[in-house]
Formats: C-alpha cells, sequence, structure tokens
C-alpha cells in the first residue's frame, strides 16, 4: 500500500505503526504457510531442492520491472523462506549453537527495525545510545563483579568479540606487538583475528579432554621471548567443554601475558546459579566475549566484549568530524564511534534489554539450567544404549554421541537424516579412535529451553536403527 502521494509507505513516522500492523499479519501467514509444508526441522531434498523451490518463485538471475505488492510479496517470500529454512525451535534441529530466538526478542527487534537508530552517532540515536551504555555496563559488572569500571561494547557474535580482543591486547602490548596462544579447542576464529590484524599464527597448545592443558600453557609462554596473549574458551564449539580459567589466569599472571577468554558459548551460565561456578576464574581475564543469540535466545547477531577495566576499550576511539566532532563533545554530546569497530550498525542492544526486562536473569538463568539438565539426561540415555558410544558427560548443553560403526556410516547416517529433513544433527571430529586417531561423532546441541529429554529419545533410536539397518544390508559391520 501506498501514501497519500503515491509513495511506498514508511514503517516510522506517526502513520508507520498502522502499516506495519496491517502488512505483519501477511508476513505470518506466509511464515504459517511455509512451516507447514516443510512439516518438520528441515526441507527435504538437499541443495537441488531448495534451489529449485527458490527458482519456482523468483527465476534466476532476473529482477522484476513490476512488482507484485507488499502484501503478496511477503505472503508468498515468507512462505519460501520459513520452507526452505532449518527450524531451531523443532528440538530434532540440534547441529549447531543456532538458538530458536524467544518471541519477546523478536518483537523487540521489529520495532528496532522500524525505528532503524543507527549506533554511530548521537544524534542518530539517542536514547538508544543511552540504552546500550547502560546495558553493557550492566553485562560487564557480570563478568567482572569486583571491578570498579568494568565495561563492553556490542558485537556481532564471538568471531568479532575474538578479534576485538585480540586488537586490545595488541594495543596494551610493548610495542604493539604480541603473540596468541590458544588451545587446540580454540574457535578458527581465534586463528582468523591473528591473521587480520597481523599477528603471528597462533602458538597452538595441548589439551586434554578439550579443556586447555595449563602445564602445557606454561611450557609455550616459557618458550616465547614476546608478550602474549592467551585465549581461553569457556564453552567449546565441539563439546561444550570448559577451560580450566581460574588455573590459567594464574598460569598468565605469573608469565605477565594477557588474557582474553572466549565465552561465546557458556558465558551466559553466569546466571545459573547451578552453572556459575564453572565459570570460575573468568573474572581474572582482561576481556570476555559473550553472545546472547546462543544461550540468550536473541536473534542473530547479539554479541559483546566485557573489559575488566573500561580504558583498555579507549584504543577503539577515532575521530570523524561529522560524527564526533571535538565541539560536539565538548558541548556533552556523547561519542559513540569508539563503541564499535563497525561505523553503521544496529540498536541490538534493545532487543538484549527487552528480554533481561522481560524475564529477568533468575528466569534466563533457569532457561541455562534447563538445557543443560537436558543434555544430561540425553547423555544418560545414550550411556544405557548398547548400539551407542558417548564421548562424556556434557558439562554444558552439548552431547557428542556415535553409533558402533565406522565414520563412512556415520557421515552417511547424518546426511541421510538431513536430506530427508528429519533432523538436523552436528559433526565433530576427535581423537578418540585407535592410538588417538580421529573419529567423528554426532553432535547434538540443547539450546531449546522448551524442549525435554523426551524430545530426543526417539532421535537416538532412529540412529540407531539406521545404523543396525546399513550394517544388516551389508554395508558396515557394527563394531564393538
Amino acid at each position: 500500500m501506498a501514501n497519500s502521494r503515491g509513495e511506498p509507505a514508511l514503517a516510522g513516522g506517526t502513520a508507520g505503526h498502522e502499516r506495519l500492523a496491517e502488512l505483519i499479519p501477511f508476513a505470518l501467514r506466509g511464515f504459517a504457510r511455509g512451516a507447514a509444508e516443510r512439516n518438520g526441522p528441515a526441507p527435504s531434498g538437499g541443495p537441488a531442492a531448495v534451489a529449485a523451490e527458490l527458482a519456482a518463485v523468483l527465476p534466476a538471475g532476473s529482477v522484476p520491472a513490476e512488482g507484485v505488492g507488499a502484501e503478496r510479496a511477503l505472503t508468498d517470500l515468507t512462505a519460501l523462506l520459513a520452507a526452505g529454512s532449518v527450524d531451531p525451535a523443532d528440538p530434532w534441529c540440534a547441529a549447531h549453537l543456532h538458538c530458536p530466538p524467544l518471541a519477546v526478542s523478536v518483537a523487540a527487534d521489529v520495532v528496532a527495525a522500524a525505528l532503524n537508530p543507527s549506533m554511530d552517532s548521537w544524534d542518530q540515536a539517542p536514547v538508544a545510545s543511552e540504552l546500550e551504555r547502560e546495558f553493557t555496563g550492566a553485562l560487564a559488572r557480570v563478568c567482572f563483579p569486583d571491578e570498579t569500571a568494568p565495561d563492553a561494547v556490542v558485537t556481532s557474535g564471538g568471531t568479532e568479540s575474538n578479534l576485538l580482543g585480540l586488537l586490545l591486547a595488541r594495543e596494551h602490548a610493548p610495542g604493539r606487538r604480541v603473540v596468541p596462544v590458544c588451545g587446540t579447542n580454540a574457535h578458527h576464529s581465534v586463528a582468523r583475528a591473528a591473521w587480520v590484524l597481523g599477528l603471528p599464527a597462533p602458538v597452538v597448545v595441548a589439551c586434554d579432554g578439550d579443556r586447555l592443558r595449563p602445564d602445557a600453557l606454561t611450557q609455550a609462554l616459557a618458550a616465547l621471548t614476546e608478550p602474549a596473549v592467551v585465549v581461553a574458551t569457556a564453552g567449546t564449539t565441539n563439546t561444550g567443554e570448559i577451560d580450566p580459567l581460574a588455573e590459567i589466569a594464574v598460569v598468565c599472571r605469573a608469565a605477565g601475558a594477557q588474557l582474553h577468554v572466549d565465552a561465546a558459548y557458556g558465558g551466559m551460565a553466569l546466571f545459573s546459579p547451578a552453572h556459575a561456578e564453572l565459570l570460575a576464574g573468568l573474572s581474572e581475564a582482561d576481556s570476555v566475549a559473550l553472545d546472547m543469540h546462543k544461550f540468550g535466545w536473541q536473534p542473530v547477531a547479539a554479541g559483546l566484549l566485557a573489559c575488566r577495566d573500561a580504558t583498555r576499550l579507549e584504543a577503539l576511539n577515532v575521530r570523524a568530524e561529522y560524527l564526533n566532532a571535538d565541539d560536539d563533545t565538548e558541548a556533552g554530546l556523547p561519542d559513540l564511534l569508539g563503541r564499535s569497530i563497525r561505523t553503521s550498525r544496529r540498536p541490538d542492544a534493545f532487543r538484549m534489554a527487552v528480554t533481561f526486562h522481560a524475564l529477568g536473569h533468575r528466569e534466563l538463568g533457569r532457561l541455562v539450567a534447563h538445557c543443560c539438565d537436558t543434555a544430561t539426561e540425553v547423555a544418560e540415555d545414550v550411556a544405557a544404549d548398547p548400539g551407542l558410544r558417548l564421548w562424556a558427560a556434557p558439562s554444558l548443553s552439548t552431547v557428542l554421541f556415535r553409533p558402533r560403526v565406522s565414520d563412512e556410516v556415520v557421515v552417511r547416517i547424518r546426511r541421510t537424516l538431513l536430506e530427508a529433513g528429519t533432523a538436523v544433527l552436528g559433526r565433530a571430529t576427535m581423537p578418540t579412535g585407535p592410538g588417538g586417531a580421529d573419529q567423528v561423532w554426532l553432535k547434538l546441541t540443547l539450546l531449546n529451553p522448551a524442549a525435554t529429554a523426551a524430545d530426543y529419545r526417539p532421535l537416538l533410536d532412529l540412529v540407531g536403527r539406521t545404523a543396525a539397518e546399513m550394517a544388516a544390508a551389508g554395508e558396515e559391520r557394527v563394531l564393538s
């Protein structure tokens, strides 16, 4: 629908909310239609089928000369997206650290998108910038409760937070040169950040049970002749394991190394009284990466980088006359450019703040605990099944398991279930074979706070039956 001058209606302005109220039902109808067409956690048929569905609605390489109207476009393309997407709200969609967002955060995101504050100058985001400052400060105080002036900035997720963590470590090192040191369990973004920043490739330290070994870290730091920044992990991508942070902090202090903790997965466990102790030592870090689009149930992106000392973030300050002129800042307008390495960026803190305001930290902590408890129960079910093998009891909400068959069949089972749209399982490679050889494991990353262990028992049975059927068909012998 156009306005009285025949122009497309805007989302903002005095009438914007009225037009949104008219259009959103069409989007929701398309959402429901597409979800019904998919009828499961993922579209069936694999990449070719999904590409064909898209081509049927939008011919490849074409931009229509005439539009079909907002209502039809919303209905049809939303249906296409919903039918061709995986659904993280389905318990059997559990491959990745990919959460189902809370409805309240999605609703808040609509408001933020309609108002469209840009967080690079105060005159584009007056109250959004103040809300972000308050929210990030509160989260920083959760990470560093004993410090007088911690602070945090919003990022696009763990990758950007790890990049910022290494950048700030470099800027605070003598001669602005620092050597990254991390475990074999570290996220790939650590090596990528070192490459982007022109730092040496990370020194990689041995792990035991997917946890960095403090004795190996001590040896690695002793062998260095330059300043180091150690990157510890609180919630690994493969298993959810948490490095011994308190011991690592002691090693770093003794060696004069800076410490950054990648807690993108596990950091929100601070809000669960039953799990916060897993993060003992986190407050000794110089900086911490957090993600609320994992535990936190936010739409992507919802990352944070918290620092023990707010002055550490001053290295991000930059001057652009049209955004933070000296006379404006001297007159009291807040300078936002030093709050990110990005310029234009969305007010992502708004929906995070709405979620905290709606639920409170106790309820968020309860949701974290529920997911972790569900993982513990699922792991117990795996351990009780003679046809399945459990990697280890979960620390957070990740369960690694495999049927007692070869890697080739494990991979085939996962792809078969994915291409049928039946289940979306993750995979991890672990040194658990004979002589420490690598093996492929199936992975359940349980971030659905509405699911229970009962939702996953049929899936475990299905994996076991599929493995047995392959073995019976002569494709694979079942291994002991």
